[in-house]
């Protein structure tokens, strides 16, 4: 009997050689494509998010134009990347993109700046910003005693109107002498931890409104803040509406606002009631990160 060994030899001199296996050419031109056309749908994203400057070809209308100081902004913020971090700004580009959105809800419309994907109402509690509330109604006595001092005298700088205004900060820019007129309450403003005192955004001032005048629906510039009232002087028959919910003031008490809600103002009280007298400051919408905030400040700086 012959040996199985023996015929496998005899067998496999006839068939040729097998090759030993090598990884071919296959899987790294398959990477290489893949490669490329990631690439290419890189190029795509990037080039249709850039609005086109003219018409399109063949006709058609025009692409619509940027909103006034739409350009500045994107170059602000630009700025402000390469000197410090594009960290926690994709709210803010967002913001800046989308200004050629269409037109919101008329409930909520602010007319300089929206930041998307914020939490939005028109009226927040007063923990939203607890300790700047609970400063400024500790200073209610002294800022009365101040506003009475700049009502009642020859202090200059009060804005005509219906609602007349005093104001310490208008735009982010301090008013020296009026601070000077209002110690206390310019230390009260500077013990504040949200206060937009480096924004365009932000305002800190005596409020007045007299019996009969009523201030029709008007937006606010922009949802990254709150506007909070201090009540230092309420008459019965005054109404706050906002985002078509009625709100009410009390003296000594802060009341925080989204003012880019729809809002009217009304003091339907008799003459013999006096006005209604508040103190108005401009605190930071609380869900406004850190950085978002320090890229705003440099985007919206005071200036002309």
């Amino acid at each position: 009997m012959r040996c199985p060994g023996a015929l496998d030899g005899f067998f496999s001199s006839l068939l040729p050689a097998t090759p030993p296996w090598r990884p071919g050419p296959e899987p790294a031109l398959a990477l290489l494509a893949w490669l490329a056309l990631l690439f290419v749908w890189y190029c795509y994203r990037v080039g249709s998010e850039r609005a086109p400057a003219g018409p399109p070809p063949g006709g058609g209308r025009p692409a619509p134009s940027l909103p006034p100081g739409a350009g500045r902004r994107s170059r602000s913020l630009r700025a402000y990347a390469q000197r410090y971090s594009w960290a926690g700004m994709g709210r803010v580009r967002k913001a800046l993109r989308e200004e050629l959105r269409p037109e919101r809800p008329a409930i909520q419309s602010p007319r300089v700046f929206h930041l998307p994907e914020l939490p939005s109402a028109p009226c927040f509690p007063r923990d939203a910003q607890r300790h700047d509330a609970e400063r400024l109604e500790r200073a209610c006595p002294a800022l009365l005693r101040e506003y009475q001092a700049v009502a009642g005298g020859a202090a200059r700088g009060w804005t005509p109107g219906p609602c007349q205004r005093f104001y310490l900060h208008r735009r982010g820019v301090c008013q020296p002498q009026h601070c000077r007129a209002c110690p206390r309450t310019y230390r009260a403003l500077a013990g504040l931890r949200t206060f937009l005192s480096a924004n365009r955004f932000g305002n800190a001032c005596f409020s007045v409104l007299q019996p009969g005048t009523v201030l029709p629906g008007r937006y606010g510039p922009t949802n990254v803040r709150l506007r909070c009232h201090l009540g230092l002087m309420v008459p019965p028959g005054c109404e706050l509406v906002v985002g078509g919910e009625p709100q009410c003031w009390s003296k000594g008490h802060c009341l925080l606002l989204d003012d880019s809600f729809l809002h009217t103002t009304a003091h339907n009280g008799p003459p013999e009631d006096g006005p209604l007298v508040l103190f108005i400051v401009d605190l930071w919408h609380p869900n406004v990160a850190g950085a978002e905030r320090q890229a705003l400040d440099y985007i919206f700086a005071p200036g002309p």
